[in-house]
C-alpha cells in the first residue's frame, strides 16, 4: 500500500475513469463559468463596495477558481508525484517558484492598476469641461502603455540576469522587424500622430475617401466610424494620414446651401431678399454668420440662386432637418409672393433676319436668289405634281 501524497487522495476517492473525467469536466466548467461572468461579477461588486476593492475581490475569485480547478484536476488523476519529479528533473526549486509567484502577482497587479487608473481618469477628467473625450481616451491609452511596459520590464528583470544585453538585442531585432513591417509601423506612428495632432476627436462628424460618419474610437492602428446607415467602418490610420479629412464638427457650426431657380421674368432682388428672410426665421438657423443669397448662374430655365445659412452643433440629422425645413419654407414663401420656380423647358423659335430660304435652279445654280419658304441646301424644290 503506497502512501498518498499531496492531492492524490482525490485519486483514491474517484478511482473509476468515468468519475475522474466527470470531475475534470466539472472543474473546467466552473472555471469557464467564472470567466464568462467575470464582468458581471465586477459590476455587482461595484454597486456594494468601492471600485478598487471590487477589482481585487473579483480578480481573487478568478485566480482562486483557476488554482482550485488546476489542483483538482492534478489530484484526481494522481499527478502530484509526477509534478514533483518534473520539478526535480529540471531543477525547479523554491527560487523558481517564488519568481513565478511574483511574476503572477505583478501581472495581476498591472491589470488592476490599469483599471484603477482608467477609472480615475474618467472621474477626474470627466468633470472638467475643458477636457474632451478624445483627450481622456489618449490619456488612458498612454497610461496603459506605460504601466504594461514597466510591468514587462520588471518581470524580465526577475528571470534574466543580463537584462541590458537583452534590451540591446531587442533593439537590433526591432530594427529588423521595422524594416520588414514598414506598413504596420507606419500605421502605428500615424495613430500616435492622430492622437496628438487631433484633426478630429471622438464624436466628430468626418468624411474620409467618401466614407462619412461619427468617430467612435481612435486606436493606435485604426479609426472606427459609425456611418449614418448604421454601418461600422474601420479605416487604417495611415490612410487617414495620407488622405483629405473633412471634419464638419470642428468649428461647432456648419453652412447649409440650397440652390433654387427663379423665373427669368421674376424680380431677382425681391426673391433674394425673401429667401434671406425665410431662412433667417428657421429654428435651426443661427444669426452669425447671417444668411445670404448669391446669384450663381443662368440656368436653362431659370436664374439659379444659392441660399446659404448656418447651423450650430453640426450633425447629419440636424443638417438634413435644416435643409428640409428650408426647402419647404422657401417654396411656401415664393408661392405666396407669386415668384415662379419654373420647370425645365425649351423654347423653339425661328430667325426672322434670314428673310426666307434659298433655292437653286438652272438659272441660279449657286442659290443666290431668295424665295420665301424655299430650302437653302442646294437642291431644287419640286412640287408634288412634278414628283409624280
Amino acid at each position: 500500500m503506497t502512501e498518498t501524497t499531496g492531492l492524490d487522495w482525490l485519486a483514491d476517492v474517484f478511482q473509476a475513469t468515468p468519475l475522474r473525467i466527470a470531475v475534470t469536466l466539472v472543474a473546467i466548467g466552473a472555471l469557464v463559468a467564472v470567466v464568462l461572468t467575470f464582468q458581471r461579477l465586477q459590476e455587482r461588486l461595484e454597486e456594494r463596495i468601492r471600485p478598487l476593492y471590487s477589482d481585487i475581490v473579483s480578480t481573487a475569485v478568478l485566480v482562486g477558481t483557476f488554482l482550485l480547478a488546476l489542483a483538482t484536476i492534478v489530484g484526481v488523476w494522481g499527478q502530484t508525484d509526477q509534478l514533483r519529479f518534473i520539478a526535480t528533473e529540471y531543477d525547479i526549486g523554491g527560487d523558481a517558484v517564488a519568481r513565478a509567484v511574483v511574476t503572477f502577482v505583478i501581472a495581476v497587479s498591472a491589470l488592476i492598476v490599469t483599471r484603477v487608473v482608467h477609472r480615475l481618469i474618467d472621474e477626474v477628467l470627466g468633470s472638467a469641461s475643458a477636457v474632451t473625450d478624445h483627450q481622456r481616451e489618449v490619456t488612458h491609452r498612454l497610461s496603459q502603455v506605460i504601466i504594461l511596459s514597466v510591468s514587462v520590464i520588471v518581470i524580465l528583470a526577475l528571470w534574466i540576469d543580463d537584462l541590458g544585453g537583452l534590451l540591446v538585442g531587442a533593439g537590433f531585432l526591432g530594427i529588423i522587424i521595422g524594416m520588414a513591417a514598414q506598413q504596420v509601423l507606419g500605421t502605428i506612428l500615424a495613430g500616435f500622430v492622430l492622437m496628438f495632432a487631433r484633426p478630429f476627436e471622438i464624436g466628430d462628424w468626418i468624411e474620409v475617401e467618401g466614407d462619412q460618419g461619427i468617430v467612435t474610437d481612435i486606436s493606435i492602428i485604426n479609426t472606427h466610424i459609425r456611418s449614418f446607415d448604421g454601418e461600422f467602418i474601420m479605416i487604417p490610420n495611415d490612410v487617414i494620414a495620407s488622405e483629405v479629412v473633412t471634419n464638419r464638427s470642428k468649428q461647432g457650426r456648419l453652412r447649409v446651401e440650397i440652390d433654387v431657380g427663379v423665373d427669368y421674368a421674376a424680380d431677382v432682388e425681391r426673391a433674394s431678399e425673401l429667401a434671406v428672410e425665410t431662412v433667417a426665421d428657421l429654428e435651426k438657423s443661427i444669426d452669425a454668420p447671417s444668411p445670404q443669397v448669391v446669384t450663381k448662374s443662368f440656368g436653362d430655365s431659370s436664374i439659379v440662386l444659392g441660399v446659404r445659412f448656418w447651423i450650430d452643433k453640426p450633425s447629419a440629422r440636424r443638417h438634413a432637418e435644416a435643409r428640409t425645413a428650408a426647402i419647404h419654407a422657401i417654396k411656401e414663401a415664393f408661392g405666396e409672393a407669386s415668384i415662379k420656380i419654373p420647370y425645365p423647358q425649351r423654347e423653339l423659335t425661328g430667325r426672322a433676319e434670314t428673310g426666307g430660304f434659298r433655292v437653286a435652279d438652272e438659272d441660279d445654280p449657286e442659290g443666290t436668289a431668295q424665295t420665301d419658304g424655299e430650302p437653302t441646301d442646294g437642291r431644287r424644290r419640286t412640287s408634288p405634281q412634278e414628283g409624280k
